[in-house]
């Protein structure tokens, strides 16, 4: 009975230990956790870096909370005439979607692995629901579109190679930065990085970015939202002074007849 004892006890041991060194192969560290929109905020960087075990591919993924989109449908009417002629809703969609790797994810990660953790478009697609659609031709269609519309606002971003890897004391060190864009709306951002294997994630690490606004664009922002009334005063006095100011411009320099 002893020596069984002795035994669990041993067995139980190497599993912590064992556990505790799994969990902290991979580490993670953002340059900021906190990014403040001033009145100058023209976007940011940030940068992502750690160690992880050698002979590992790393993907970062940067996302924020699912949520919800709807977007006008244009297409023609009467056979001729562009406009707007229905509403697509898209839940579970991102706001913001960025995911580097140091190879394509579909090289190095197999589709439920992929699909798993939602890496790469391919998966985000299977994650997101498009409404409404007539199949999946549409489906792939809309959301080709959107992944469009958002790569465009410099919201969703995918690449490869971005990603720098070094050794280091028998270690792995990864380092990306990337551009933070003015775009993305003030709340919380997920950054996450997966330590890649044999086409499965061995390790993850997660941290956390966050957005808020700061100073006088605070103060307006929270004037829009609580006193709509003084809001639209101050922004028509202004519109008014701008104006004023321009108008003087052009008069001092002859440029008004």
């Amino acid at each position: 009975m002893k020596i069984s004892n002795l035994i669990a006890a041993v067995i139980t041991a190497l599993a912590v230990i064992y556990s505790g060194t799994a969990s902290a192969d991979l580490t993670i560290n953002a340059n900021r956790d906190h990014i403040s929109i001033g009145f100058f905020y023209h976007g940011s960087t940030v940068s992502v870096s750690g160690l992880s075990d050698t002979g590992t591919d790393m993907i970062v993924k940067i996302t924020a909370p699912d949520g919800h989109e709807t977007l006008k449908q244009k297409g023609k009417a009467a056979g001729f005439l562009w406009m707007n002629i229905g509403t697509l809703k898209f839940e579970h969609a991102p706001s913001l979607y960025f995911i580097h790797a140091t190879k394509k994810p579909d090289e190095i990660l197999n589709a439920e692995e992929m699909n798993k953790h939602i890496i790469g478009y391919p998966a985000l697609s299977k994650h997101m629901e498009i409404m409404p659609v007539s199949g999946d031709e549409e489906r792939t269609k809309w959301f080709d579109e959107f992944i469009s519309y958002k790569e465009a606002s410099k919201l969703y971003a995918a690449s490869s190679g971005l990603i720098k890897i070094t050794n280091e004391n028998g270690r792995q060190k990864y380092y990306m930065q990337t551009d933070w864009p003015y775009q993305a709306p003030p709340g919380e951002y997920l950054v996450t990085v997966y330590a890649v294997k044999d086409k499965k994630v061995m390790e993850k690490a997660e941290a956390k970015v966050t957005v808020e606004q700061a100073g006088i664009v605070k103060a307006l922002s929270g004037m829009a939202k609580n006193n709509g009334a003084l809001y639209g005063i101050i922004s028509i006095l202004i519109a008014l002074g701008a104006g004023f100011g321009v108008g003087m411009i052009f008069r001092k320099g002859g440029g008004a007849h």
